[in-house]
């Protein structure tokens, strides 16, 4: 009987009592309870709490030394290499088998011994006040999301204001110091401006070294951020989480509400996008205890904020490696296609996404980054003027086989490759193929692909073709500036008459 319903009973004991029959023998016998009961209500509206019996554990009696001597052992050990009461029991079965035990029966006893070893216990907090624009908390976490149909775990950056509420969530594929450092000016960019004071973990991206009391020894890049934008930071006690409670109770509020179920995403700027949105709708909620929403605390809030910063600070990781005979450089742990000749000096610019390699002032190559170890991230078009004087190396380059892998050589430009070199043997269709394909440096691979796509569908197997198709726009807004009547009947001709006519025109050129 529950506390309720028992509570209930006492009340209709002690009408009747009082109001009815009058006597004991005869409530307890309309009512069909015993004696004791009704002598209990009379004397009290309600009832003792039941005593808990404490039975013996007659089975748990040959492995309580056993489960002592860990638990005493565990005192000594790591706080995340304790054991907990299932890897007990699963011990007690591989170590004491003749002890057959249920492991609810393990788990009620380690619980019990652990607190009286002091093992476990909760902390009572103390609850804070802030002040508009004065303290966010900062912290990753991992969460998981099917990027173009791949389960793909990320980083995620998360920063919480305490005084209004409002959260931003930003994801990578990995928490590196560039990316760190990055989140936080998209946070600033969300928030509308900078907080006086953010409270971080020990984290390596700006913690060095954890030194007496709450000193720290901090990178010298987020020092330098740190003053670019003129924040004050403070970091937790190591293995007190709750000094941040904050920032931890919004990321398993934000995990349960938007990462379950497990998201899906084109790609990752898709899915930050989501988490976004996700931000912005948990504008609209009321947190426990106080009056406004979130987003409108965001806009009290917003005019406390320290100012933006006029421009970002420089969030890369820069180097200067020099061209090898591969046409390459190397950056971190892996080489990027560079198109510079063997021993030119350029800039690596390392970004949270990308690499960016520059030359005397412009930047001549960006590829996305790669966190793998010893790779080669080429690009074809790099290599185009070297495989021009080179076209026999074309078929079994690895910058062709990458692009193949990543999806951007369309079947098409086999079929025009193959009718080029049988048009014009195999060194010269393939120069004039590796022709196209720098037309692509001009015009994008989206169009060079439908230009090369509606030449093969007019049975033209023709570089210049191609190149007519890519130009027609071009050619007719000259045609609307400057009348020329050739040009007019040029295009008044059908497709496969007007490539034709400019193969003999170029015929005759060469001629």
């Amino acid at each position: 009987m529950d506390w309720r319903t028992k509570v209930e009973l006492f009340e209709q004991i002690r009408r009747e009592y009082e109001f009815g029959i009058g006597t004991i023998v005869g409530v307890a016998t309309k009512l069909g309870v015993h004696r004791r009961m009704v002598r209990e209500a009379i004397g009290s509206a309600l009832p003792k709490p039941r005593k808990k019996p404490e039975r013996p554990r007659w089975k748990l009696k040959e492995a309580v030394d056993f489960v002592d001597a860990i638990l005493e052992a565990d005192r000594k050990a790591s706080r995340k290499q304790r054991h907990t009461a299932h890897r007990i029991w699963t011990r007690i079965g591989n170590e004491l088998p003749t002890c057959k035990i249920a492991e609810r029966t393990v788990r009620e006893y380690v619980h019990d011994r652990k607190i009286a070893l002091g093992l476990m216990g909760r902390e009572t907090c103390v609850p804070q006040s802030y002040a508009w624009g004065t303290e966010s908390q900062v912290d990753w976490y991992e969460a998981y999301a099917d990027l173009g149909g791949e389960r793909v775990k990320l980083q995620v950056f998360a920063i919480r204001s305490m005084a209004s509420g409002a959260a931003f969530h930003c994801a990578y594929l990995h928490a590196t110091q560039q990316a760190f450092l990055e989140a936080h000016e998209l946070a600033f960019a969300y928030f509308g401006g900078v907080f006086r004071k953010l409270r971080y973990d020990n984290l390596t991206s700006a913690v060095r070294k954890i030194l007496r009391g709450h000193r720290r020894e901090e990178t010298a890049r987020f020092v330098a951020f740190r003053s670019h934008w003129r924040f004050e930071a403070e970091f937790c006690t190591p293995a007190e989480p709750h000094e941040k409670g904050g920032i931890e109770g919004e990321a398993g509020y934000f995990r349960r509400n938007h990462w379950v179920p497990v998201p899906a995403a084109a790609d990752l700027a898709d899915m930050n996008r989501q988490l976004l949105a996700g931000c912005q709708h948990d504008e609209r909620r009321v947190i426990a205890g106080r009056e406004q929403t979130v987003g409108a605390g965001m806009v009290i809030e917003r005019e406390h904020l320290l100012p933006l910063a006029t421009e970002g600070a420089d969030l890369a990781q820069t180097s200067f490696p020099t061209v090898n005979g591969l046409g390459c450089v190397k950056v971190l742990t892996n080489t990027y296609s560079v198109p510079l000749p063997a021993g030119a000096q350029v800039q690596a610019k390392a970004y949270a996404s990308t690499v960016e390699l520059w030359h005397e002032g412009r930047c001549v190559a960006r590829h996305e980054r790669c966190y793998r170890r010893q790779q080669q991230i080429l690009d074809l078009e790099h290599y185009l003027d070297v495989l021009y004087r080179k076209p026999g190396a074309l078929a079994g380059s690895k910058p062709l086989e990458q692009k193949r892998q990543a999806g951007l050589w369309p079947p098409s430009f086999d079929r025009i490759w193959e009718a080029l070199m049988e048009r014009h043997g195999k060194q010269s269709g393939t120069r004039q193929m590796i022709d196209l394909l720098k037309l692509s440096q001009k015009h994008g691979q989206q169009k060079l692909q439908e230009a090369v796509e509606s030449a093969l569908s007019s049975s033209c197997y023709d570089a210049a073709a191609v190149q007519h198709l890519l130009n027609a726009e071009d050619l007719r807004r000259t045609e609307c500036e400057a009348i020329d009547i050739g040009a007019l009947e040029r295009y008044a001709r059908p497709l496969p008459v007007m490539l034709e006519y400019d193969q003999l025109l170029s015929a005759g050129a060469t001629r």
